[in-house]
């Protein structure tokens, strides 16, 4: 194998395993009906529970491909909101409120406000990962996003891998973890945010090798190890839940399969 074909194809892998799936698509594997099933059977799982908000996964790449620790790939808000739907009519329902990476241009993140069919419409999976915090932080986590904190947090320069302890750059789980710790300390300032994180949150490491993430930090977009010191270690989805379970803050944290009895995510 070329030189240059060995890069391509560690870069094409690296992307491949490791991160893909946290971008908004329009394609889906699933027929239409079978991924608005699982949606509505979301949806229903919540509001038996009692989550007027809670956090949401999806898992974009097969399992098998995530690096150790990884269970997803994309994770979000969910807010039981008044939705305004084309007809115009008004209804109940779970808005969930997204960063994604740009497709038009892998360096760059926006925020979108989706329901749980678009959310699952570019799931590689019908799983989900569903932490439903105390009553308490779902107060909080409403109030932060009905007042526009989600937006004032948002950092535009993104990175698969993104460090959450600094704010160099951001992925999906870093800033669901910036508007959940900003409704616990009723502030926006990222520098005390990031101290907080820095001394209670524990990242999860990216076990891949370094040959992959210097390739990918050398020639890929959306990649970089600039915001990393000597461990390269992200936010997921899981992490956020052990967090939440850790300070007592966590209600429930559950991997939520199609027809298949929703099962504790910590055993």
């Amino acid at each position: 194998m070329t030189t240059r074909l060995a890069i391509t194809f560690l870069i094409l892998l690296y992307h491949g395993s490791t991160y893909a799936g946290s971008t908004q698509t329009k394609h889906t594997r699933f027929d239409a009906s079978t991924t608005a099933l699982f949606a509505k059977d979301v949806e229903k799982y919540a509001a038996k529970n009692g989550a007027r908000s809670f956090i949401i996964a999806r898992r974009g790449q097969p399992k098998k491909k995530l690096p150790a620790g990884f269970q997803f790939t994309h994770t979000a808000i969910a807010v039981y909101s008044q939705i305004q739907l084309d007809s115009g009519e008004s209804v109940k329902g779970y808005a969930i409120h997204n960063l994604y990476q740009e497709q038009t241009d892998a360096n760059k993140s926006l925020l979108v406000t989706d329901y749980p069919v678009d959310f699952f419409w570019g799931a590689d999976s019908l799983t989900a990962g569903i932490a439903i915090p105390t009553i308490e932080l779902q107060t909080r986590l409403i109030a932060a996003i009905q007042s526009g904190v989600n937006k004032s947090l948002h950092n535009p320069h993104y990175s698969l891998i993104a460090n959450p302890f600094n704010n160099a750059y951001q992925n999906c789980t870093e800033h669901t973890l910036n508007v959940i710790n900003a409704a616990l300390y009723q502030t926006d300032n990222m520098a005390r945010l990031k101290a907080n994180a820095k001394a209670y949150f524990q990242a999860t490491p990216v076990r891949v090798s370094r040959i992959k993430l210097a390739l990918g930090n050398w020639f890929a977009d959306g990649v970089t190890t600039k915001d990393h010191d000597n461990i390269i270690q992200t936010a997921s989805f899981t992490s956020i839940a052990q967090y939440l379970q850790e300070f007592g803050l966590l209600k429930s944290a559950v991997i939520f399969e199609h027809k298949k009895d929703a099962v504790p995510l910590f055993n």
